[in-house]
C-alpha cells in the first residue's frame, strides 16, 4: 500500500517593514512648499547679481554681442573723476541728512515715550512721511525750495535776508535733498528708537531719580548706553539707504528735455552714485561699465557700513 505524503500548508510570512526614507526624501513635501520663494529669489535676485558681475567684465550696449574687457572697466572706474564726484556728493548729502535725522528721531522718540495721551495718534502722524510717495514729496519740496516762489525764500525775505537759489547752487541742492531725506526718515527711525526705549526697565530711571540724577544725566548714563544696539541698527540702515539715494534727487532735480534726468542738476551737484549708475547704463547704453559702477557702489556702501559699525561698537566698549 502506497504511502501518500502530504505537504504541510505554507505559512504566510509577515511583510518586512518598509525602510524609512533618509535625507531630503523624507522632507520633500516641506521643501516643495518653500521652493517658490527660492525659485523666485534665484530668478530675480541671485541670477541678476551674478550676471551683473559677469557683465562688468564685458562691453555691451544691450543689443549687440558682448566683448570681453577684463579688468579694464574697473581700471577706468578708479580713474573716473565723475564717479568720484558722485561719491563725494553722496557722502555729503548722507552726512547732512543722517546725523540731524538721528538726533531728531531720538528726541521725538523720547517725547513719544513720555507722552501720556494720544500716543497712537502721534506714532501714526510721525510714521506717515515714510509711507508717502517719494515722488509726491519731492515735488512738494521742489516747490518749497523754489527760487522765486518758494516758501523758504519767502521766510528769508520776511526776516530781511536775501533769496537763495536752492536748486541751482551746489550746496543749495545738497541741503534741499538732505532736508527731504531727513523729513522722510525721521518718523520711521523715531518709531524704532521708541521700541528700544520701551525695552529699558523703568526701575533704572526710578533709582536714578532717587540718587538725584537729572534728565540730562539720566539720558547719557542710562538711556543712551542701553539704546546703543538700536542706535547701531538705525545708523547702519541709514547708511545703506542714504548711500543708495535715487528717487529724491532724480525727481527733485528734473531738468529740461535736452539734459539727462540723471545728471543731478546744474554742475552735477546732486548726482549721487546711483544716479551716475543710471546715467552710464541707460543714457550712454554702456551696460558693462554700468555693472562695474554698481559693484563699485556696493563696495562703498559695505565699507562705510563697516566703519559706522566699528565706531559705534568701539564707543560701546569704551
Amino acid at each position: 500500500m502506497a504511502v501518500i505524503e502530504r505537504t504541510p500548508p505554507a505559512v504566510a510570512q509577515p511583510p518586512s517593514p518598509a525602510q524609512p526614507e533618509k535625507g531630503w526624501r523624507k522632507y520633500w513635501h516641506l521643501y516643495a512648499a518653500i521652493s517658490p520663494f527660492y525659485l523666485i529669489f534665484l530668478g530675480f535676485g541671485l541670477f541678476p547679481v551674478g550676471f551683473s558681475l559677469y557683465l562688468s567684465f564685458h562691453r555691451w550696449d544691450g543689443l549687440g554681442s558682448m566683448e570681453w574687457a577684463g579688468l579694464s572697466q574697473y581700471q577706468y572706474l578708479l580713474s573716473d573723476s565723475d564717479f568720484w564726484n558722485s561719491i563725494g556728493s553722496t557722502l555729503i548729502i548722507w552726512a547732512l541728512a543722517t546725523f540731524p535725522m538721528i538726533f531728531l528721531a531720538m528726541v521725538t522718540a523720547v517725547m513719544l515715550n513720555s507722552a501720556v495721551r494720544f500716543k497712537g495718534l502721534y506714532r501714526v502722524a510721525y510714521f506717515l512721511p515714510n509711507v508717502t510717495s517719494v515722488v509726491a514729496v519731492a515735488i512738494v519740496f521742489g516747490s518749497i525750495f523754489s527760487t522765486n516762489f518758494g516758501l523758504v525764500n519767502a521766510v528769508l525775505e520776511g526776516v530781511g535776508l536775501d533769496q537763495v537759489a536752492w536748486l541751482n547752487t551746489p550746496w543749495g541742492i545738497k541741503i534741499t535733498i538732505a532736508a527731504l531725506m531727513t523729513w522722510q526718515w525721521t518718523g520711521y527711525n523715531a518709531i524704532i528708537f521708541l521700541a528700544g526705549l520701551q525695552t529699558i526697565p523703568g526701575d533704572l530711571y526710578e533709582a536714578a531719580r532717587m540718587d538725584g540724577a537729572g534728565p540730562i544725566q539720566t539720558f547719557f548714563r542710562i538711556t543712551l548706553p542701553l539704546l546703543r544696539p538700536t542706535l547701531l541698527f538705525v545708523l547702519v540702515v541709514s547708511t545703506v539707504t542714504g548711500l543708495q539715494s535715487f528717487s529724491e534727487p532724480q525727481v527733485l532735480l528734473q531738468t529740461s528735455s535736452n539734459e539727462s534726468t540723471f545728471a543731478g542738476g546744474p554742475g552735477h551737484s546732486g548726482q549721487t552714485m546711483v544716479l551716475y549708475f543710471f546715467q552710464q547704463t541707460f543714457d550712454n547704453n554702456d551696460f558693462g561699465y554700468g555693472a562695474a559702477v554698481a559693484w563699485g557702489i556696493f563696495l562703498v556702501v559695505v565699507l562705510f557700513s563697516i566703519i559706522n559699525w566699528r565706531l559705534v561698537q568701539r564707543r560701546g566698549e569704551d
